[in-house]
């Protein structure tokens, strides 16, 4: 998109009141400080008026003010245009990755970090289907949900953040993945139809990945160990590993080998006791043609 464009869509956006930083990501609170900053300075150097300025990128003079304080994340996309109109050289867009980063909630933010580099994951859901495995359809329709709700900035805030952990998939080399889901959770009607048909596609896109174990317990199983929430576990190539269950350990992540043991030997009990990948795929299959 041309600086033209990106500006007619900023200025179409320009009553959106601009996404806060969570107070308690430090990390977060100093980059945007710092692209306000500079962005003061660079504005201040030319000689360009917040009122000005804020018509010529689309944007409300109280909303440059906010940026500029660092009370408010810029859409990363805005730091192009303020680069071309300050002629800045490359110094403000410089900066949209972190602010892309800073977008997303921290704790997604860690977690995110987190799967980028294991060369092993493994995740039971018992009552959603795994985030990486989401369409944003499905994950929209699930946060719409919440109580109390989310602001539309918020929830679209944390639909972006969810999506984005799926550039695991684009790793190379590819990680070892495995997903158990129940199939109770499958034949929840999450969204609409259409929602639920591109989630079912997507399922089936990324189970027949050759780096992807899908795994699905069918709901006449019996009881297993399981049923007391999610369970996730990351392998790392230094051979160090981390895990969570909801079930244990206060739901915290755990590093201890003794406490990773017994997560390693509860999911691999329920990737025994749920449908092998193939078959489960025909059920995911069936489910899409009943929608």
């Amino acid at each position: 998109m041309t600086v033209d464009g990106e500006i007619r869509r900023l200025r179409s956006e320009a009553d959106e009141p601009g996404w806060e930083v969570d107070p308690d990501d430090d990390w977060g609170l100093a980059v945007v400080a710092t692209v306000g900053r500079q962005l003061k300075l660079r504005r201040e150097a030319v000689g360009m008026r917040a009122a000005a300025f804020g018509e010529a990128v689309g944007y409300g003079e109280d909303m440059v003010y906010k940026i500029e304080a660092g009370k408010r994340i810029p859409r990363p996309e805005f730091l192009d245009v303020a680069d071309e109109v300050l002629g800045a050289g490359g110094l403000l867009a410089a900066m949209k990755e972190d602010v892309r980063k800073v977008r997303y909630p921290k704790k997604v933010r860690d977690l995110a970090q987190l799967e980028a580099r294991a060369v092993e994951i493994g995740v039971y859901e018992c009552s959603n289907i795994a985030g990486l495995l989401q369409t944003a359809g499905h994950t929209r329709a699930l946060l719409e949900s919440w109580q109390p709700a989310y602001s539309p900035e918020d929830l679209e805030r944390r639909v972006a953040a969810r999506i984005a952990r799926r550039c695991v998939f684009d790793r190379s080399p590819a990680p070892a993945l495995s997903f158990v889901l129940e199939e109770s959770t499958l034949r929840r009607r999450v969204g609409g139809t259409m929602v639920r048909r591109q989630q079912f596609e997507r399922l089936l896109e990324v189970g027949r990945f050759s780096n992807v174990a899908l795994q699905v317990m069918p709901m006449d199983s019996a009881a297993h160990p399981g049923l007391s929430g999610r369970i996730e576990v990351l392998k790392f190539e230094d051979g160090t590993a981390v895990g969570r269950a909801d079930g244990a350990f206060s739901g915290r992540p755990t590093s201890d080998p003794r406490q990773l043991r017994v997560l390693e030997l509860r999911y691999g009990t329920i990737r025994a006791l749920a449908l092998p990948p193939r078959e489960s795929l025909a059920l995911i299959e069936r489910l899409l043609g009943e929608t």
